[in-house]
Formats: structure tokens, sequence, C-alpha cells
């Protein structure tokens, strides 16, 4: 999983990085271009230590771009937001949940959000009850250290801070 995660990232930023330099080419770099790192051939990656797969042509992409520049500074930025994922029921972010259960604030009031497939499975097996619903409360989201909930549920749910 983690590898197909950059590989697909990877393959986002190249086309990202891409398709702002064809628009540089065509309508110019970005008013604070020069300075900027891209501007020095530093790309995200190069930001963070991480050397890219051979799967793009990195060092062509670097070329075009050392001539044309990019035509924007910022380049992806991964869906959902918190509104868009409440409006879908979806999760918060594209990573693994921080809790499957919080409190959401909003202009109208509050509201419990739970998450949608960890009802679904205790619901099925008869666990989802008032007693199971303030222990995960307790328990900050988590469902590791509930009794009730049987090992098979407990190794799917886990949060972002369980796994390891």
């Amino acid at each position: 999983a983690r590898t197909l995660n950059r590989d697909i990232f990877e393959s986002i930023y190249f086309g990202a990085l891409c398709a702002s330099c064809e628009l540089a080419e065509e309508l110019g770099a970005y008013a604070s271009y020069e300075g900027s790192p891209v501007s020095q051939g530093i790309l995200q990656f190069d930001m963070w230590g991480v050397t890219p797969t051979d799967r793009h042509d990195w060092a062509g992409l670097r070329a075009k771009i050392a001539t044309h520049g990019v035509r924007n500074s910022l380049l992806v930025a991964p869906m959902p937001t918190a509104s868009t994922a409440q409006i879908l029921g979806n999760n918060e972010c594209f990573e693994p949940y921080t809790s499957n259960i919080y409190t959401r604030r909003v202009l109208a009031g509050e509201f419990t959000v739970v998450n949608k497939y960890l009802l679904r499975e205790l619901m099925e097996r008869g666990l989802w009850t008032d007693s199971i619903r303030n222990q995960i409360i307790a328990h900050n989201g988590s469902v590791q250290n509930i009794r009730e909930i049987p090992t098979d549920v407990k190794a799917i749910y886990k949060t972002c801070w369980e796994i390891k």
C-alpha cells in the first residue's frame, strides 16, 4: 500500500509539474518564480530528502523547467477537506482515521461523527450500543481497549495513532 501510494502521488506531482511548465512556456512563469526553490531546480521531493523512482523523466522535466519555469507555485492538494467530507459522509483525509468517533462543530451546532464502516460492522454484529459508543468516546475514538469488540474488528479499525 505504501509503494502504491508513493507511485500514485509521484505521478500526480509529475503530471502537475508538466502541465504547469507547459503553461509557463505559453504564459510565463508565476510572478515570484525567480528565487523560488523550483527556479533553482529544487523540487518538493528534494526538500524532503526523497529520491523519486525512475518511472518518469525527472531530468528532462527539470531541464524544461529550467528553460520555461512553472506557472503555479502550488500544485497539488489532496482532498477531501472537512467540508466535503461532511457533505459526502467520508473521512476528512485520504489517510487513516484519526478517531473512530468525534464531535463536529459547525455554525448550526454540534453533532457526533462516527466512522460509518465501523458503525455498520458493529450494528451487523449486534454490538452497537450506548455502552460501546460511550466506551469509544472515553477511549478517544479507539476500539483497541474495549473488551466487547472482537480482535478482527480491532485489527481493521485502528486509528492513525495505533498503526505501527
